[in-house]
């Protein structure tokens, strides 16, 4: 199996790490400051009303109360902070990162401001900013786990393999038995394909979760990666006992078993993952590759159809349906097929696809 067959990339999304935003409920609890009466009763009435729309989940109604107080009070930073912390419970991390800078510039040695800031800027992509205010945060409460933890991510998403490193160790000095260090110190080696060091980094945090199945598929990935398919199994097999409903898991299975050539067990592996996520294109493409390959071109043509649906710009997805139309002698559809992934290729600027799909329609005539 190719070392970079297995490397799981869905990872590197930093699933199941425990990073957030500091506490909602410590984010949204908002004093008014000392106002004349009326304007301070107002500025009350609203951050309680604001206070239970978050109770109840209901954001949009609470970041509009909270707006409005802010107009009341505009020197408060609880209330900038607030906005920011729903904002990016909604995943709308620029208008959370205005927030927390205003935040930020109102009280300017708040950690938990820093970090928040952090995040959102990290989670918008924005990794060197990001950085930064990890490091503020971590100037103003150096025993900040999450901000070390945050600032090594974005280090790391900028190549920056030493200062990351050096980031987990720092929390490792805090916290020697911390999972998450572990854990991200095996993802950079993994990164790195440095994969016999990333062994045992991953098992001690295996060790200190044993319930984190991200943890488990970091070790498959290790494994698999240096040719050990009885450990990636083993660990692959514990993930999915861990989180069965992931379809990572699923497909990591469903790959394995396919290198292994048991291609029924890798069928109904990507069939699983297809049901758990409908719109997984790697996953209908194998189901359909497989069905190829196991001469069932009637359903692999269903199957490639179906991925076309989903992806309409895959040129892959129309030679290979050209193919299996032509094992059906259905010529007409296969040269269609074959003609539009030719166009694709083109337009995509894949030359051997090109070539591919000419030679495949030359035999055609």
């Amino acid at each position: 199996m190719q070392k970079q067959t297995l490397f799981l990339v869905t990872l590197f999304a930093w699933g199941g790490l425990a990073l957030g935003l500091p506490q909602g409920s410590s984010a949204v609890e908002l004093i008014a400051q000392s106002r004349p009466t009326s304007a301070s009763q107002r500025l009350n009435e609203l951050l309680r009303e604001g206070r239970k729309r978050v109770d109840a989940g209901d954001y949009m109604g609470a970041i509009a109360l909270y707006q409005e107080a802010a107009s009341l009070d505009g020197n408060n930073a609880r209330i900038f902070a607030g906005i920011g912390y729903l904002k990016a419970r909604q995943g709308d991390y620029r208008a959370a990162v205005d927030a927390y800078r205003r935040a930020v510039s109102l009280d300017t040695n708040n950690a938990d401001f820093a970090y928040a800031l952090g995040f959102s800027l990290a989670s918008g992509g924005d990794y060197s900013a990001a950085a930064s205010a990890y490091q503020r945060a971590i100037q103003l409460d150096p025993r900040n786990l999450n901000a070390h933890l945050g600032l090594g991510v974005v280090l790391l998403r900028q190549n920056d393999y030493n200062g990351a490193i050096r980031s987990y160790q720092q929390v490792l000095s805090i916290d020697p038995r911390n999972p998450d260090a572990y854990e991200l110190i095996g993802a950079l080696y993994l990164q790195q394909e440095r994969y016999r060091e990333a062994i045992e980094p991953l098992q001690q945090a295996a060790q200190l979760a044993p319930r984190k199945s991200s943890i488990q598929l970091k070790l498959a990935s290790a494994w698999l990666a240096q040719n050990n398919l009885d450990a990636g199994r083993v660990a692959l097999e514990e993930a999915s006992r861990l989180e069965p409903n992931n379809p990572d898991i699923h497909f990591e299975i469903a790959r394995l078993r396919q290198a292994q050539n048991d291609l029924q067990a890798s069928l109904s592996a990507y069939r699983r993952v297809t049901a758990l996520r409908p719109d997984h294109i790697d996953a209908h493409l194998a189901i359909a590759d497989i069905l190829t390959q196991q001469q069932d071109y009637l359903l692999a043509i269903v199957a490639y159809r179906k991925l076309i649906e989903l992806a309409p710009n895959n040129p892959q997805a129309y030679y290979r349906l050209g193919l299996a139309l032509q094992t059906r002698e259905r010529r007409l559809e296969a040269r269609e097929a074959l003609e539009k992934a030719r166009d694709l290729f083109r337009a995509q600027n894949q030359a051997d696809g090109v070539r591919q799909a000419e030679e495949a329609l030359r035999r055609l005539r």
